[in-house]
Formats: C-alpha cells, sequence, structure tokens
C-alpha cells in the first residue's frame, strides 16, 4: 500500500485530540506517527477522578463492564492529498484507477480498494477545505485579511471538485462496459453515491458558515456558487435512482442510514483489524498451576511426616492427614490471590495485534489494563496537574473519590507502515469512552431553589442545576530513537444524569499561556 503527498513534513509523534461525541460518549483522538526508526513505543495512561458519591468501584464497576463502555477503533490516517494532487500525483488513487483502465494490471479487489481510497481522501481534502471556510468566517480574526483569501479558496476548491467528479465518473462510464462481477459494480455504485454526499455535506456545511458574511454580490455569488455544486450532486443521485436525498419535511432516516453505512463501506480500506490474545490468561494459568503445586507438596511433606511418625493406621494418623488437606486448600487459595495481585500488577488484561487489512500482516499491537482504588498509585506529575482551584486542591486527601488508571500500551513497527512522499502513514486511535454507568446514582438534574425579592420581599423559585465533575488526567509517553518524551494533559466532564453537559480542558504544563477550552455538548463531526 503506497500513498503519495506532496512537500515533506516532519510530524509530531503523538497528537491528541479531545471532544464529546455525544450526551453520553466522550471521545479521544491520538495520532501516532513514527519517526521512521525501527519500532516506536506508546503508552497513553488515563486517570479518572470520580466522586465517591456516583459509587463507582471495582465491585460495582468491574473490569468486564469497564472494556465494555470502550470503544475503540485504530486505522490508518487518512492519505493528505489536495484536490489538484489527485488529478496529477503518481500516488493518487483516482490516477491509478485510470492507469488500471488502459493497462488491465490489478485484480477487481484491487480496484474497489482504490476506489474506495479515492473517497476516502477526496473527504479528508472537503473537510479540510470546510474548516478553512469557517475559519476565514470567524469573526475574532482580522475580517479584511481572512475574506480576501476566502475567495481565491473557495473558486479553487469548486473548480478543483468539478475536474475531479467530471475525471472520476467518466473513468466509471468507460468501466460500465467492461465485463465485471455484479459485487464490483455495485461496489463501485455505493463509492459513487458516497463521493456525491461528500460534495453536499462539506459544501453546504461551507455555505452555512459563510452566512455571516455581508450580503454584497460578491460573497453571494461564491455562495451560489457553492450551493450550484450542491443541488447538481442532488439532481446526480435523484436521475440514478438514489433514495439519498434530504427531504425538509420528512425525518430523513433513510438518507442518515444510507449516509452512516457508505461511510464505513468506503473507509473500512483504513481500519486496522484486531486479533485478540489472551496473553495474560496464560500466565495465570502458569502461576495457578504453581500455587497448586505448592499447596500439593505441603500436603505430600505432612503425609510423609506422619506416616514415619505413626506406622499403622491410627486416629492420630488420620487427624494429621485432615488437617494437612485442609492446610493444602488454603495455602494453594492463598497463593491463587497472591499471583493473580502480582498478575494484575505487571501484565495487561488484555492484548490485540493490529493487523494490516491489505497485506494481512502485523504491523504492531496493543496491550490495555484497568485498575482501581489502592492498586493506583497517582503520579506527583498528575496530582499537580489538578490544582488548578481551591476545590480540587483541598479535597485531595480531605474528600474521598475513586481513581480509575486505564493504561494502553502500543508497539508500531515502521518497516511495515504505508510510505508516501510525505514520509510514513501514521495510525490514528479513535476511543469512546461511555459514561452511563457514571450518572445511575446521580441526584435529579434540577432543583427549585427559595429565592426572596429584596423590594417587596416575596418569596419564588428559582432553577438551581445539580452537576458532577470528573476530572480526567492523561499521560502519553513516546519511546523511539532512543529518546523519550512525556506530555500531559488534564480534562474536566461536567455531567448531570442526562449526560455530559460540557467539557472543559486546562493548560498543559510548558504552555501556561494557552486558554482553557471548553467544549459543549456537541455531537462530533
Amino acid at each position: 500500500m503506497t500513498y503519495s503527498g506532496g512537500v515533506s513534513q516532519v510530524p509530531e509523534a503523538l497528537i491528541s485530540r479531545f471532544d464529546v461525541h455525544d450526551r453520553k460518549q466522550f471521545e479521544i483522538k491520538l495520532e501516532y506517527q513514527p519517526a521512521g526508526t525501527d519500532e516506536t513505543r506508546y503508552l497513553v495512561e488515563s486517570y479518572l477522578f470520580l466522586p465517591s458519591s456516583l459509587n463507582i468501584d471495582a465491585e460495582t464497576y468491574p473490569r468486564a463492564d469497564f472494556y465494555a463502555d470502550i470503544h475503540n477503533y485504530v486505522r490508518f490516517k487518512t492519505p493528505v492529498m489536495g484536490l489538484a494532487e489527485l488529478l496529477t500525483s503518481d500516488g493518487s488513487p483516482l490516477v491509478w484507477l485510470e492507469a488500471w483502465l488502459r493497462t488491465g494490471l490489478g485484480t477487481e479487489v484491487d480496484v474497489v480498494y482504490h476506489a474506495k481510497l479515492f473517497s476516502c481522501v477526496l473527504r479528508g481534502a472537503l473537510r479540510r477545505f470546510a474548516t478553512t471556510v469557517e475559519s476565514r468566517c470567524d469573526g475574532k480574526k482580522d475580517v479584511d485579511a481572512a475574506r480576501s483569501e476566502l475567495e481565491e479558496v473557495v473558486l479553487v476548491a469548486g473548480d478543483g471538485m468539478a475536474r475531479v467528479l467530471e475525471r472520476f465518473r467518466a473513468w466509471l462510464r468507460a468501466v460500465g462496459e467492461l465485463r465485471l462481477t455484479e459485487k464490483t459494480r455495485a461496489s463501485l455504485r455505493l463509492v459513487d453515491e458516497y463521493v456525491s454526499l461528500l460534495v453536499e455535506q462539506f459544501f453546504r456545511r461551507a455555505v452555512a458558515d459563510m452566512g455571516a458574511l455581508p450580503r454584497s454580490s460578491q460573497w453571494l455569488t461564491l455562495r451560489k456558487g457553492l450551493m450550484d455544486a450542491v443541488l447538481r450532486e442532488e439532481s446526480y443521485r435523484k436521475e440514478h435512482r438514489l433514495r439519498s436525498v434530504l427531504s425538509p419535511t420528512g425525518d430523513n432516516e433513510e438518507y442518515m442510514q444510507r449516509l452512516g453505512f457508505l461511510k464505513k463501506f468506503c473507509m473500512n480500506v483504513l481500519f486496522l483489524s484486531a486479533r485478540r490474545k489472551q496473553k495474560r490468561q496464560g500466565w495465570e494459568e502458569v502461576l495457578f498451576a504453581l500455587a497448586a503445586g505448592v499447596a500439593m507438596a505441603f500436603a505430600t511433606a505432612v503425609a510423609f511426616w506422619a506416616q514415619v511418625r505413626f506406622t499403622q493406621a491410627s486416629l492420630n494418623f488420620f487427624l494429621i492427614a485432615v488437617v494437612g488437606y485442609m492446610m493444602k486448600d488454603r495455602i494453594k487459595e492463598g497463593l491463587r490471590r497472591i499471583f493473580s495481585r502480582v498478575a494484575a500488577t505487571h501484565l495487561y488484561d488484555r492484548t490485540t495485534d493490529l493487523v494490516d487489512p491489505v497485506t494481512a500482516r502485523t504491523i504492531g499491537t496493543c496491550e490495555e489494563r484497568v485498575d482501581y482504588g489502592g492498586a493506583v498509585k497517582v503520579p506527583p506529575q498528575v496530582t499537580s496537574l489538578r490544582l488548578h482551584d481551591d476545590f480540587t486542591t483541598v479535597s485531595q486527601g480531605e474528600l474521598s473519590e475513586m481513581v480509575i488508571r486505564y493504561q494502553k500500551r502500543i508497539v508500531l513497527d515502521a518497516r511495515l507502515l504505508p510510505r508516501s512522499e510525505r514520509g510514513l502513514t501514521g495510525v490514528t486511535d479513535i476511543l469512546r469512552l461511555n459514561v452511563e454507568r457514571f450518572l445511575r446514582d446521580m441526584d435529579e438534574p434540577e432543583f427549585a431553589l427559595e429565592y426572596v425579592d429584596l423590594e417587596d420581599f416575596s418569596v419564588g423559585r428559582i432553577r438551581g442545576a445539580k452537576r458532577y465533575a470528573v476530572d480526567l488526567v492523561f499521560r502519553f509517553t513516546v519511546e523511539e530513537a532512543g529518546g523519550r518524551k512525556e506530555s500531559s494533559q488534564l480534562v474536566r466532564l461536567v455531567l448531570d444524569r442526562n449526560g455530559i453537559q460540557r467539557m472543559q480542558t486546562y493548560p498543559s504544563p510548558g504552555a501556561p499561556d494557552a486558554p482553557a477550552g471548553t467544549g459543549a455538548c456537541q455531537p462530533a463531526a
């Protein structure tokens, strides 16, 4: 698998992003970017500080439930290409498809793969375009300078998209005359539909962001040009009898269903498959067998001693044998508990192989573990991050709270990662934590508070919101080329019984001037 790009860059080894995915899910997106060494190790440590009133501990929220609330997606980073590169670069999936049509070098599986990859790359280009438009329309920036660039950005995107769609659909028409299997034809039709929806989705988003611009003819012309492209794609889907068309009056259930399916269908070429291994279970079985052996050795030694001491079968021999067996049973169970704690301290709960979906080669491993309460030793660096206000400063050690530590260790073999002109293709790790279990023992989200009017001393009631703060501290460690880098980040989730109300991020050490961010509960894009 080879990707192509433009100017070479040296990206950061690990980039983290935090977001509220929906009312019940908090999302962490990690981008691992090896520098090209043989092996790179990433350690992600997450510390959850939960108020004791939420009734969360190892018994009420065991490991199996915690892992059930974590949804993990690991995939290759989407190759970065502009619209112009899609038309000209040797590594462009569109250029590959056109070359296949001329030479026939490649199977139908390769054709479907590159068609899907084309839609993924196009999605990335459109997303960057929409983000650029949003930033240029941001009222906090220099309006005149930003808008002077906006016109060129919109015109280049509109012209580039028209040429990309023309080339791709000309290729589709030519492929329609070939003798391909029905599955291949259906796959290409779905890719075409997804590409059409992508243009509509991101161009419509750009038009909405430009709504704050003046109603002058210049900006109206730009918005009209984008909307014309949206309407052309809508008409294109209607002509091909596709039901993924928005209805102003309906619930658009089928539109959302098709959009979700098409996204998964096309982007699955980037997702790594996971092969779970029971590494810890094997070691635990060995330790438990050792515990049984030690207990049996004790019981056998007692039996031999009794046989020597009492040469004939007697009541004394019988009692000693029974007591020896009782001690053997207790020794075995005691050693099992000790070895189980040792395994929990030094071994990971789950081990997974990360497999390239194209080459079927294992490119790395992922190990995970969860610890609770007393088993968690909170480092001073983590504690110091939470000293940002008086509440958290005095509550540590004064008020009880449950600490859950989730660790994840990723090892990537850079030699097996796809390579492009920009360097190695990294891996994106998306992890979503469902917080619904945290909400079960919360109080009602709203209370009525008595309020006295100062003018006539009448008594009324005002609204009082009952919410809970859950702190999450993340520590990231990267080891490669003999070096080691560490960083940390504090995130606070404000919850009530209905779910996540907002997210707050705090400046990391080394970046004291970075403003703290607040994320309202909005679905992630």
